[in-house]
C-alpha cells in the first residue's frame, strides 16, 4: 500500500516523504555565507602598515571558515565625508556584517551610516569619537610603542640628537611624538629631539609624500641627529632613503618596515620599527562579531595587551633589548605612565 501511494507522488514529494519516514537521511544543511567588509584608508590593502595589517588580521578567519567571504573598498585623497559615507552604505547594502573601517578619516561618515544600519556591527581603527551600540572603537596606545623606540633611539645615538617626523599634525600622531620624546629622555634627560610635521590637518598628503619625508629627514641629519623616527605612512620611505645615503639610522612604524619589498635597499639603515598590532585588534573584533558576541564600546590595545611593541630585525639592537624590555615591563605594569601630549 505504501509503495502504491509513493508511485502516485512526484519525485520531490517522494524524497520528502522518505525523509519524514526515516527511510533516507536528509542532506546536511549548507552553512550560510557571511560577508565581512573592510574599508581601507588611503592606498588600500597592498599598502604596508595598518591597511595591510587589517587584512592580515582577518585573513586567518577567512582561511579557517570557508563560509566567510570578504568585500573591500578603499579611500582616496580627495574623498569627502559624504563619499566615504556612501562607500560604507554600499558595503552594508551588499550584506557585509561585520565591517572594519580603517582610519579616523572615516569617523564622520561612520557616525551617520552606523545609525542607518543599526544591525550591522562596525569596528573603526584609530578613532573613539563614534559612540553607538553597534560600533567598536579599535584603538591603540601608540605612545607606549613609541616610548620603546624612543628608548632604542637614545641608547643607539652617539650624538645625543634624534628626530621625529609626523605625517599629519593631528592628536593621534602627536601621541607618537609624545611617547618617542619621553622614551628618549628616560635614557638621556639632556638628549635633543627635533620634531616636524609634513602637513597640517585636514591636509592628509603628509602620509604619502616620500620626497618631503626625505627632505625633512636630511635636514635633521645635517642638524646633528643620527636616529630619526617617522610616524608618517608612505612618507617614511623618504626617511629611510635619506638615512641610507647619509649612513644614519631610521625607525619605521606600525609594522616591520625592514621587511617591506619597497625598502629592500634600506634594510641596513632601519634600526627598528614600532609595532602597532592592528591585525590583533581587527581579528578580535571580527571573530567576536561572527560568533554573535556584543562588540560595541572602546577596545584599547597597549603594551599590556600585546598591542604595541618593537622589532629586532637585522640585529641592530643587540645588547640593548634587555634595557628596552625592562621599560616595556614597567609600562605594562603601570609603573611608567607614558604621556600623549608632546607639549605636556
Amino acid at each position: 500500500m505504501q509503495n502504491k501511494t509513493l508511485r502516485k507522488l512526484g519525485a520531490a514529494t517522494v524524497s520528502a516523504a522518505l525523509m519524514l519516514t526515516g527511510i533516507i537521511a536528509a542532506a546536511p544543511a549548507q552553512a550560510a555565507t557571511k560577508t565581512i567588509g573592510i574599508a581601507y584608508s588611503l592606498g588600500g590593502r597592498d599598502v604596508p602598515g595598518f591597511n595591510q595589517l587589517a587584512y592580515i588580521g582577518v585573513k586567518p578567519l577567512l582561511d579557517k571558515n570557508k563560509s566567510l567571504k570578504l568585500i573591500e573598498s578603499q579611500d582616496n585623497p580627495t574623498a569627502t565625508d559624504d563619499q566615504r559615507a556612501e562607500r560604507l552604505r554600499l558595503m552594508a547594502k551588499k550584506g557585509a556584517n561585520p565591517i572594519v573601517v580603517v582610519g579616523f578619516t572615516y569617523a564622520a561618515a561612520l557616525g551617520k551610516v552606523s545609525k542607518e544600519f543599526p544591525k550591522t556591527q562596525w569596528g573603526i581603527v584609530d578613532d573613539s569619537s563614534v559612540t553607538a551600540p553597534n560600533v567598536q572603537s579599535i584603538v591603540f596606545k601608540e605612545e607606549e610603542g613609541s616610548y620603546l623606540v624612543g628608548v632604542a633611539a637614545a641608547l643607539k645615538s652617539k650624538t645625543g640628537n634624534v628626530g621625529f617626523i609626523g605625517g599629519v599634525n593631528t592628536p593621534l600622531i602627536a601621541k607618537f611624538e609624545a611617547g618617542f620624546i619621553a622614551g628618549a629622555k628616560a635614557v638621556n634627560a639632556k638628549i635633543k629631539v627635533q620634531s616636524t610635521y609634513i602637513s597640517n590637518f585636514p591636509d592628509f598628503s603628509g602620509f604619502n609624500d616620500p620626497a618631503k619625508g626625505y627632505e625633512a629627514a636630511k635636514g635633521m641629519y645635517e642638524n646633528g641627529a643620527d636616529v630619526v623616527y617617522a610616524a608618517a605612512g608612505g612618507t617614511g620611505t623618504g626617511l629611510h632613503k635619506a638615512a641610507s645615503e647619509l649612513g644614519k639610522w631610521s625607525i619605521g612604524v606600525d609594522a616591520d618596515e625592514a621587511t617591506y619589498p619597497a625598502h629592500s635597499a634600506y634594510k641596513k639603515t632601519i634600526l627598528t620599527s614600532m609595532l602597532k598590532r592592528v591585525d590583533l585588534g581587527t581579528r578580535a573584533f571580527v571573530a567576536d562579531a561572527v560568533a554573535g558576541k556584543k562588540t560595541s564600546g572602546v577596545k584599547t590595545w597597549g603594551a599590556k595587551q600585546g598591542g604595541v611593541g618593537y622589532t629586532t630585525t637585522g640585529g641592530y639592537l643587540k645588547g640593548l633589548t634587555v634595557k628596552i624590555d625592562a621599560f616595556q615591563k614597567l609600562i605594562s605594569s603601570g609603573a611608567v605612565a607614558v604621556p600623549t601630549d608632546p607639549k605636556a
